[in-house]
């Protein structure tokens, strides 16, 4: 290839910026640990580059100098505004991506960024290459390939940081989904029915939203028994302890939310069959809700299929399994014994909502 020529040059420059991605994503991680969106809204305005600095953590002030090229590049993101006020001052704001960072935000996305970015999980995409050539049937994952054969939840229960962070991007999605559920048109999927259960709901984020807003649904939440043991059921909100390999508590409605991205073809059918055995007829009412990646699903944005694919990759390094199309949704269904399915294409960025009838 001729290097004068601009089929060289972009090439090149394509190269360049998939190669140093990983810098923008570890600046956004910086300054959430540094605090600078919640120093920023705390103050109430926008804020100098000396004003922000005496803010942060800085224990040595010898770092202060490197605060303005932090914010060069966020800035360069999108992740904050920046305002001249003198010739020689820049003020910096926040942006809409800025604001879901912030601690006091409600529907954050803090927890959903340290995730990504924790260096156990981090550590796993560097063992990629590895596992793809490792025959050690045993190593099933990347992740196992990283962490000496440890699969992901086995490595959570031995390391709390590492489950605190996991379950914080979890509860922040929770919230994120509960209100786009019960503030949307979506809300119709639950008007009619009389109980529902909510299948690895966790600490029952998702099902006491539901429950409040429709208090004659009898909602459960249904988990392994060390997530639930300590949680009180009251009124139409009950904590159930069982495993949805083996028996889901019968309901008019399952709901699964990213639970079957989770695991692989064969233990899907498994979990489906479970949530079949469990619902009535379709004819009185039984159905199954997922919420689930639809990878092309009626998204035409060139950013929400990247997202779905890099959550595909996701899948595939921490737990073998997959994001779907709704090719392979379709078959899933069918082989567990499922009549037919209905999907609204876009509950939100790279998410569908799938009724699955018996």
């Amino acid at each position: 290839m001729d290097v004068q020529s601009d089929e060289f040059s972009k090439a090149q420059a394509h190269i360049w910026s998939q190669v140093l991605c990983h810098i923008p994503t570890a600046t956004i991680k910086c300054a959430i640990e540094l605090g600078i969106p919640d120093a920023i809204d705390n103050h109430g305005k926008a804020m100098t580059l000396a004003e922000l600095t005496n803010s942060l953590p800085l224990i040595n002030p010898s770092k202060a100098p490197f605060v303005r090229r932090l914010m060069r590049i966020l800035v360069k993101n999108g992740f904050f505004s920046e305002q001249q006020i003198t010739n020689d001052h820049i003020a910096y704001g926040l942006t809409p991506s800025s604001r879901i960072l912030l601690k006091n935000e409600p529907l954050n996305l803090r927890g959903l960024v340290l995730a990504n970015l924790d260096p156990s999980h981090m550590k796993s995409w560097v063992a990629l290459s590895e596992w793809f050539q490792n025959d050690n049937e045993e190593a099933k994952t990347a992740f196992e390939i990283a962490h000496n054969g440890k699969n992901f939840w086995d490595y959570s229960a031995e390391d709390t940081e590492h489950a605190e962070i996991f379950n914080e991007a979890m509860a922040s999605d929770s919230k994120l989904v509960s209100e786009l559920l019960i503030n949307t048109e979506y809300k119709l999927l639950f008007e009619g029915l009389t109980s529902m259960v909510d299948v690895g709901g966790g600490t029952g984020t998702i099902a006491k939203a539901i429950a409040k807003t429709f208090p004659n649904l009898n909602c459960t939440v249904f988990d392994l028994p060390h997530v639930v043991a300590n949680l009180e059921s009251m009124g139409n909100l009950e904590f159930v302890a069982g495993d949805m390999f083996v028996k889901i508590p019968p309901a008019n409605a399952i709901f699964l939310k990213w639970i079957l991205h989770d695991w692989n073809d064969e233990d899907c059918v498994k979990i489906l069959k479970a949530c079949k055995k469990a619902i009535p007829e379709k004819e009185k009412g039984g159905k199954v809700i997922v919420i689930d990646t639809v990878i092309g699903s009626k998204i035409n944005d060139d950013e929400s299929i990247k997202a779905q694919l890099s959550m595909d990759m996701g899948m595939m390094v921490d737990f073998a399994s997959k994001e779907r199309d709704e090719k392979e949704w379709a078959s899933l269904f069918k082989e567990a014994g499922f009549s037919n399915y209905k999907i609204f294409p876009k509950l939100d960025f790279i998410r569908s909502v799938i009724e699955v009838y018996p």
